[in-house]
């Protein structure tokens, strides 16, 4: 299918032959029929795009601040590769459609094949042929309006949001500074709901278009005509609440604002404008300002967006999917009309150039839809729309492949191609000699299309029974979302597959024996977990200068996790499991491997009010290992530190920068400091593909992957029934 692209990096617009993406229980796939271009918005994200590097900085410091704290944790080589893989990719474009669902996934009743729906998210309503969509970010379209009128849906909600932010009453007088696409959509709602309207822009036409649709009066912000409507229907009072639709680097918005605002107004932000307030005049007035957040509460929300849970109507009347159903409710009763919005409506396979034109002032544009291919319900479509069938896994059940022929290339299918597949996977198998990068595959086409592009993948798709049932695929690397990872490294054992599959193996005791019983019942054992700080070459080193033990060991890890952004899908522990069960692995594995033995006991403890963990480990001779798990240490403090003590000698590790040994008699201190902190990727994966390769044995035994994996498991049984948990238990 095609789907319009951004290389942020370049500016480069294209629009790209992508896979189809898949149809995931809690959604559907919609066969887009129109899709809106936001000619604020995404014009905004195509201009940044075409910035200088400097440019892109200045534009996005909250961006700037990030790769600052990156390069302090992990270095300026691992940062580098991380971000310019991030620019060098391609990004979509579009967030408002209309479409024809095509599948329905599991857990959906409320539409079937065949159904209009609107669509929004920019992550989901892509300017796409073929878009995934959760239940929560589409609504039906109601009998009788046309799909072009409905692709308006997501920016009619951002709209609306901002109009229920201001809280207009009948009878009131708003000022809407602003008349592009979203200006006149709130011009139209405060219209339909008895409020008058002033509407602002230096545009003529688009104050023309304002009037015509039921606003008051319009004019240029330096027109005095403005400030004498604003007087004339106020009685001299002032608005009773201004909407800020503008956006660039001007202030004169917000001063605007101030002057002709009444006292005790508010002033309400849905663009993306300059926000110096002007103290004395916000603060003599006590203006009220207030920030509308897109199209409305379960925005940013993955638990509402992704995962499908409502809130309930009695506490949160108007959600995202309940705004997007109210406006296209007033679009088909005729009280807001976006018909006379349309500047142009493109054909599909013209939308690089649209852009372009749109970009370099050659169109100049209120609202631009794109026209797909083949007719939308409602405008002569078949009544059964046809379905994407997706056939099901079946297992295998493969001995495990022989040794390969010395020249023969070990080929690897990728399931997952996000940040850690791209930043710190990828760069060293694409280089490697003897290793064939053959199919990558992800739920989202673009990700599977921008790694495909990068690391020189044969083929990209979405379908992964595809990858499992093609003999000719050596191994699979799992590297999704830790909710999936065993059920996937189940399905690829089966099948007969090498597995190397990122941390967690599992994320509750009974993935983890359903991972051991496809083991058992198809004779395969060939698994890796990405536990990769055992190779590092520093710590490697320092094990070797430390030397075999004769009595017990202390051992304390402290990791300084800190706190996650926002958003991050490590936060959803009710479909991804705690921040522990998904990278505690790493730093049990490494202890293990240090002490020379798996653990036999687990106790933890947790501070009330944060995620901070104290895990103790015990080993069959006696040896202690203490996990000190901390969020609510000090950014610039090295993430981790590792003290251990045995026999008259301390072995210490800095971060991955530094290594120590004290034997009573000297120091030895590691005779290089590297530029990047190295925990052991690379060497991983060269023992993982040898092992592939050769026939020969796992890096790690799978006896000691399964008992890491308990161990970490067993944390929460720990921590809740507040006494040691012995493995066997955990199990």
């Amino acid at each position: 299918m095609k789907q319009v692209v951004q290389n942020y990096k370049s500016g480069e617009l294209a629009l790209l032959d992508v896979p189809v993406p898949g149809c995931k229980p809690g959604g559907v796939l919609v066969r887009t029929a129109y899709s809106l271009i936001s000619t604020g918005t995404e014009l905004m994200k195509v201009s940044e795009a075409g910035m200088s590097m400097l440019g892109k900085a200045r534009s996005r410091p909250d961006q700037v601040a990030k790769v600052v704290q990156s390069v302090a944790t992990n270095g300026v080589p691992a940062t580098y590769r991380k971000v310019m893989g991030k620019l060098d990719s391609y990004t979509p474009l579009g967030y408002s459609l209309c479409g024809v669902v095509e599948q329905v996934g599991d857990g959906i009743d409320d539409v079937k094949a065949g159904d209009l729906v609107a669509c929004a998210g920019n992550e989901h309503a892509l300017h796409a042929e073929l878009n995934w969509v959760p239940k929560n970010l589409y609504a039906p379209v109601p009998d009788g309006l046309a799909p072009r009128h409905a692709a308006f849906g997501t920016v009619g909600s951002i709209a609306l949001q901002g109009v229920r932010q201001g809280e207009s009453r009948l009878g009131e007088v708003a000022l809407v500074i602003g008349l592009g696409l979203i200006g006149q959509l709130v011009a139209q709602l405060l219209t339909a709901s008895g409020v008058r309207v002033v509407g602002v822009d230096p545009d003529p036409e688009r104050c023309e278009l304002a009037e015509r649709l039921g606003a008051a009066a319009c004019g240029d912000p330096a027109s005095p005509a403005v400030e004498s409507a604003v007087a004339e229907l106020t009685d001299g009072h002032g608005v009773d609440q201004v909407y800020l639709a503008a956006g660039g680097g001007s202030n004169q918005p917000v001063e605007l604002a101030a002057r002709l605002c009444r006292d005790r107004g508010r002033v309400v932000d849905i663009g993306k404008c300059r926000l110096d307030l002007p103290w004395n005049a916000y603060y003599e007035k006590e203006l009220d300002v207030r920030f509308s957040r897109s199209y409305g509460p379960g925005r940013y929300d993955p638990q509402y967006e992704i995962e499908g849970r409502d809130y309930p109507i009695g506490y949160v009347r108007w959600t995202e999917r309940r705004n997007l159903a109210c406006f296209l409710d007033l679009v088909a009763r005729g009280r807001v009309d976006v018909e006379p919005l349309i500047t142009r409506t493109a054909a599909f396979d013209d939308a690089v150039a649209t852009y372009q034109s749109l970009k370099d002032g050659g169109l100049k544009a209120v609202a631009v839809l794109f026209r797909y291919p083949g007719p939308a319900a409602g405008e002569g479509a078949p009544a059964d729309a046809p379905t994407i069938t997706v056939p099901a896994v079946r297992g295998g059940g493969k001995a495990p492949a022989p040794a390969r022929a010395a020249k023969e290339p070990v080929r690897l299918a990728f399931v997952g191609a996000g940040n850690y597949a791209t930043s710190m996977l990828l760069p060293h198998l694409a280089q490697r000699e003897g290793v064939e990068l053959s199919t990558v595959v992800t739920t989202t086409a673009l990700s599977a299309a921008n790694a495909q592009r990068k690391f020189g993948f044969r083929e990209a798709t979405t379908d992964l029974d595809a990858v499992l049932g093609d003999a000719s695929v050596d191994a699979v690397f799992v590297v999704t979302r830790h909710s999936s990872h065993a059920e996937l490294t189940r399905k690829a054992l089966l099948a007969g597959k090498a597995v190397f599959v990122e941390k967690p193996l599992a994320l509750s005791e009974d993935e983890l024996t359903g991972v051991l019983g496809a083991v058992e019942e198809s004779g395969n054992d060939r698994l890796q977990v990405g536990f990769n700080r055992r190779f590092a070459p520093l710590l490697k080193e320092a094990r070797d200068r430390f030397g075999a033990r004769t009595g017990p060991a202390s051992l304390r890890y402290l990791v300084n996790a800190g706190r996650l952004d926002h958003g991050s899908w490590y936060l959803q522990q009710g479909t991804e499991g705690s921040r522990f069960a998904g990278e505690g692995g790493h730093f049990v594995d490494t202890a293990s491997w240090l002490l020379g033995a798996d653990p036999v006991s687990v106790y933890a403890l947790a501070p009330s009010g944060n995620e901070d963990l104290q895990v103790v480990l015990g080993y069959p001779d006696g040896s202690t290992a203490t996990i000190s798990y901390v969020t609510t240490g000090a950014a610039g403090f090295p993430k981790e530190t590792l003290d251990l003590v045995a026999d008259g000698k301390v072995l210490q590790l800095d971060d991955f920068v530094r290594t120590s040994v004290y034997d009573g008699r000297k120091r030895w201190v590691s005779s290089r400091l590297p530029k990047a902190r190295d925990k052991g990727q690379s060497a991983e994966l060269a023992a993982f593909v040898k092992a592939v390769r050769t026939g020969g044995p796992m890096p790690v035994p799978l006896g000691s992957l399964a008992a890491t994996t308990a161990a970490t498991l067993a944390v929460r049984a720990a921590l809740t029934g507040g006494a040691p948990v012995t493995l066997a238990e955990a199990r």
